[in-house]
């Protein structure tokens, strides 16, 4: 007979239920602890205030300080006629843009949409374009095209409508301007238009309503979240324009960056230079602020609108 080996006796190890593997919030688990998560904000909180809030924090604290302390800075602005026609300029050119970019940018969106790939792919390889080619590159080559003998008057005079002068003015800087921020009009436009299902349009169109009836009531509100977020882009970025108004435009015509150097650089005068940037860092929080709360309401009633079809 063979001899059966005793079994050994069940240790400490043994008698132990096999546990789960190490947690993801274990050390060896690949992933940092959750009480060190914070710390990897650190490195974008630290960049943030060395790059944001210490330069803007400085402005402001320089516009109620120099030359001495008190108000002064922003009486001036409020009463002094060149510092509001400047202001008001650079409100009207950056309304202007939006609202060109926007008509401009709302049918090639919706036109990216529409397309096949291949063509889809060719024009968002000319919106993308710009992003590729350097900023001086592109303003110089729009004074090319507006100067009194340049590309554009040469074809007005071969068609016989006579030249006209664009270089210099504030029409030249809105056409530099309107260009170098259309894609980020295009962009948000495409983006919410391609997340719209079209079955909504055609059931507008089941229930009655023409085409041009179920495109402007059920698409267009479905797409006003990418109309308020590249209106808002454009808007703010163009109240920052500084190389386009410099080299397009002329001192006499010049926007708020424009005035805001000549008093920093050229004046030392900080503190209405300051003045200015606040001014322009509140119309910019004021905006984004309304957009904001605009959105909101115009959307949520779009959203009721559609769901119910109310054609």
């Amino acid at each position: 007979m063979t001899a059966i080996s005793p079994r050994p006796a069940p240790g400490p190890a043994a008698d132990r239920p096999a546990g789960p593997g190490p947690r993801s919030g274990d050390a060896g688990g690949g992933r940092a602890p959750r009480s060190r998560r914070p710390l990897l904000l650190v490195p974008t909180v630290l960049l943030v205030l060395a790059g944001f809030v210490y330069p803007v924090g400085t402005i402001v604290v320089r516009s109620v300080t120099q030359p001495e302390f008190g108000p002064q800075n922003f009486s001036w602005l409020l009463h002094d006629a060149t510092s509001l026609q400047v202001l008001g300029r650079t409100l009207v050119v950056a309304a202007l843009a939006t609202l060109i970019t926007l008509v401009l940018g709302y049918p090639y969106a919706y036109l990216m949409t529409v397309s096949g790939p291949a063509l889809r792919g060719l024009l968002m390889l000319a919106v993308l374009m710009p992003f590729w080619t350097s900023l001086m590159v592109r303003v110089f080559a729009w004074v090319i095209i507006l100067q009194d003998h340049g590309v554009l008057n040469t074809v007005l005079g071969a068609l016989g409508l006579g030249e006209t002068h664009l270089l210099g003015t504030t029409t030249g800087v809105l056409i530099g301007i309107c260009q170098l921020l259309m894609p980020f009009m295009v962009l948000p436009l495409f983006n919410a238009m391609r997340s719209i299902d079209r079955r909504v349009v055609q059931a507008g169109m089941i229930c009655g309503a023409p085409p041009w009836k179920a495109f402007w009531r059920v698409f267009v509100p479905l797409s006003l979240p990418g109309v308020f977020a590249g209106s808002l882009m454009v808007f703010i970025l163009s109240l920052g324009f500084y190389v386009t108004p410099a080299v397009l435009g002329s001192p006499r015509q010049e926007l708020l960056p424009n005035a805001l150097y000549t008093q920093i650089s050229e004046l030392l005068n900080w503190g209405r230079g300051g003045a200015l940037a606040v001014a322009l860092l509140l119309t910019a929080g004021v905006l984004l602020a309304v957009t904001t709360w605009v959105s909101k309401r115009v959307t949520g009633k779009a959203a009721g609108v559609t769901g119910g079809l109310e054609l």
